[in-house]
């Protein structure tokens, strides 16, 4: 693999996005702004396409009959090097920004806890240093930024990927707002939604309770039936439920409508389609007891995340060569004022995560992260084999492009995600420099890829010898239509 340290071509291209840096800051704080959730992301789709026209780019919108997917390019031929981006927000996460505790804008309205208003436009921005710099070198290849909506609930990519859009990618790059410099090395859980809805019969409870026949009773029993069957799954799967329809409030009627939503996970698809099958038994045997009937309302799926251990090789040589942000005392402060908000088990799960994306490390390096909310070097790379208790739809897309992602620090150190913290945060010159500390980054891994295409050949070998152990089938199913 080609050194970068001493190449300054990848600085002019740093220096390419420090240019943009105003409006570029502004995009994301509209989109922090706008805090619209799973295919309903219409500003903030919109504005990325504005921004990314008045850049030159071609847009193609919408793709895969989601109307808040599109594609932006620049340039044709070989290579293809895309950048996935995602805007989409949490329910429910309203919270007021750079405050250091909980103040909702909006009671019940939603809140960026994810970090997408960073990763998207952080993408936006690797794109566009890279078309730049094509321009000027007129270096071939081409330049794509992908509009991916619904990550959270809604598998946005795995639409896209059913529909064939990342068909003619070549490499793909992204990366996920975190509280340090890495690579992201870790494969995840594959999973499937579904909604469980079962309909009775509504009579008055003590008058004549013979004569009703209770949905919530058929959710309950087949709540208590999954819990059973959590014993004879494999030990890295995972089942979750929440009722969604409770059949009203009135405890002296019979609920004649309930609904449950299961969310099932395993590290692969295989193995969430066998337990999903079994729920779906477990479904019927509840309405069976309960004397109703439930129909199944398949919602979304994704595989899991597939590492490129070739590409995460070429990507970390770029995180060493950036290093992390340097922080202004004041953001230093502000950071530490967050710290202080969270647990020890909040800091602690986080250095757990450290150490299992790099078991070389020596845990007792880590103790001073207990009081500082600034991990001060970049997390060294190794490749990790166990797995992520999480999913994302960019699983999809690693399983028929060769896919490479980093973290950076946009947060203080042990801050979760799908927090009030995270919100609060990612509307901060703290998430900013991970923004574009993570651009960088990306930008420079797919300049490094059109500058050298054999690159392309390794990543791609790779995938298509993991592809033969495992086929890919889109977990999916072609009738089913994305909602929000």
């Amino acid at each position: 693999m080609s050194g970068v340290n001493n190449d300054t071509i990848y600085h002019c291209l740093w220096q390419r996005i420090d240019a943009h840096a105003d409006s570029l800051t502004q995009l994301s704080q509209d989109i922090w702004g706008f805090a619209e959730t799973r295919f309903e992301e219409h500003q903030s789709c919109a504005a990325i396409k504005d921004f990314l026209a008045a850049q030159g780019f071609t847009i193609t919108a919408p793709v895969a009959n989601l109307d808040t997917a599109f594609i932006a390019t620049y340039g044709e031929g070989y290579p293809h090097v895309g950048f996935l981006g995602e805007y989409d927000a949490l329910p429910g996460l309203s919270q007021q920004a750079h405050e250091t505790h909980p103040l909702c804008i909006e009671k019940g309205g939603n809140g960026h806890g994810c970090g997408h208003h960073l990763l998207g436009v952080a993408s936006v921005a690797a794109a566009l240093a890279l078309k730049q710099e094509m321009e000027q070198h007129q270096l071939p290849g081409r330049v794509t930024f992908y509009g991916c909506p619904a990550e959270e609930g809604g598998s946005g990519k795995t639409f896209m990927v059913r529909d064939g859009i990342f068909a003619d990618t070549d490499i793909a790059i992204t990366w996920h707002p975190q509280t340090f410099m890495g690579i992201f090395n870790t494969p995840s859980l594959a999973n499937i939604q579904a909604e469980f809805h079962f309909k009775g019969k509504a009579a008055h409870a003590a008058a004549a309770p013979h004569l009703g026949r209770s949905a919530l009773d058929a959710v309950e029993l087949m709540n208590v039936a999954a819990n059973y069957l959590r014993e004879h799954v494999p030990s890295d799967s995972r089942i979750h439920y929440a009722i969604t329809e409770s059949g009203g409030s009135a405890p002296n009627v019979v609920q004649a409508q309930a609904s449950v939503r299961y969310l099932v996970r395993s590290p692969r698809v295989r193995d969430v389609q066998g337990i999903y099958e079994r729920i779906q038994q477990i479904a019927q045997g509840a309405a069976l007891m309960s004397g109703t009937s439930v129909e199944v309302d398949f919602i979304k799926a994704c595989s899991s995340y597939q590492p490129n251990r070739y590409l995460e090789q070429l990507m970390s040589q770029h995180i060493e060569c950036l290093g992390i942000p340097q922080y202004t005392p004041d953001e230093k402060g502000y950071m530490a004022k967050m710290q202080q908000t969270l647990s020890q088990e909040d800091i602690r799960a986080n250095i757990d995560q450290l150490l299992v994306a790099n078991r070389s490390l020596d845990p007792s390096t880590l103790e001073y992260l207990y009081d500082s909310p600034v991990m001060d070097t970049p997390l060294p790379y190794q490749p990790c084999y166990e797995v992520l208790y999480g999913s994302t739809d960019v699983g999809d897309v690693s399983w028929v492009v060769p896919t490479v992602q980093c973290c950076a620090p946009s947060y203080a150190f042990g801050t979760p995600l799908h927090t009030w913290q995270a919100v609060s945060q990612g509307n901060s010159s703290v998430g900013f420099k991970g923004l574009f500390s993570a651009a960088k980054v990306m930008a420079a891994t797919g300049l490094e890829v059109l500058l050298c295409p054999e690159h392309v050949t390794r990543a791609q070998q790779e995938l298509m010898a993991e592809l033969k152990r495992h086929p890919y089938t889109c977990p999916i199913p072609q009738d089913v239509v994305p909602r929000a």
